[in-house]
Parts: C-alpha cells; structure tokens; sequence
C-alpha cells in the first residue's frame, strides 16, 4: 500500500497528491529535459497517472510527438512528463513534492547528454544560503525576515 504524498508549484496555484509506493527516483539528462527545464538533469519519481490527483490542474506543454509536460504557467514550477499514448504511468519532478527528502536516485536516463563534471561535485566549496549576507539583507527589506 502506498502512502500519500502533496506536493505543488512555488506559488501555490497548482497542489498535487499522489500515491508513493517507494523511495527510488531516477535523473533524466536527455536533451528534451534539459532545454524544457533548464537544468542539465532533473530528478523525476514515476507513479502512476490514476494515482495523481490535481486539486488545481496544471498547465500542459505538447513538448514532441510522443509526449507532454506539466507546469505552472504563472510561475514556470514544471511539474513532470507523461507519454501521451500507451503508459499508464507519468514522471512527477522530485522537488516539487512538498518533501522530497525521502526519494533516493536509483538511476541515471539519457546518458548520452549527461554533463558528468556536475554529477559528483564532492569536495566543492558550500555555502549555506543564511550566510550570504547580500542575500539575507535583501528578504529582510523586502519582507521584514529572512524565510528560513
């Protein structure tokens, strides 16, 4: 049995539940990914599509012949990929549920555009958003605190 899961849109007009039967997820580094988000992967979680449940539904991108892909028009959130014939399951975008902490990659797709430099990035330097001052600066005029 499946737990359900909530998730959405950064700024709220699209809420999702979904029916989560484990934790894998996968990265997909296709090209078709990369230009419709932006990134050079992105991390989906497969469930099926009579599992999704959309309390707002999201906009849909004719993104190639065989498929679409879900976002929010009003603040560009993307929400996954499905097949349009012949799948009864779809892709959610793993930071789009409202925890996404509990997913962990089992798999890499559309290896031949991967950017492997990016992939193991052990060792860099971190900075922790709170501490760039700049930054925490800037919410605290604009909004009175820092969202954190």
């Amino acid at each position: 049995m499946g737990e359900q899961m909530t998730g959405g849109c950064a700024c709220g007009r699209v809420r999702y539940t979904a029916t989560v039967n484990d934790d894998e997820a996968y990265l997909c580094h296709c090209r078709m990914c990369q230009r419709s988000t932006g990134s050079l992967s992105i991390a989906f979680k497969n469930v099926k599509k009579a599992d999704v449940a959309w309390e707002h539904e999201p906009d849909w991108y004719d993104s190639s012949p065989i498929a679409e892909r879900s976002y929010c028009r009003e603040c560009g959130t993307s929400f996954g990929f499905r097949f349009k014939e012949g799948s009864e399951n779809m892709d959610l975008t793993v930071a789009s549920f409202d925890d996404p902490l509990r997913f962990k990659p089992k798999h890499h797709f559309g290896a031949e555009s991967m950017h492997r430099a990016w992939l193991n990035t052990e060792g860099l330097p971190e900075m922790r958003t709170a501490d760039y001052q700049k930054l925490v600066d800037k919410w605290v005029e604009a909004t009175g605190s820092f969202p954190g």
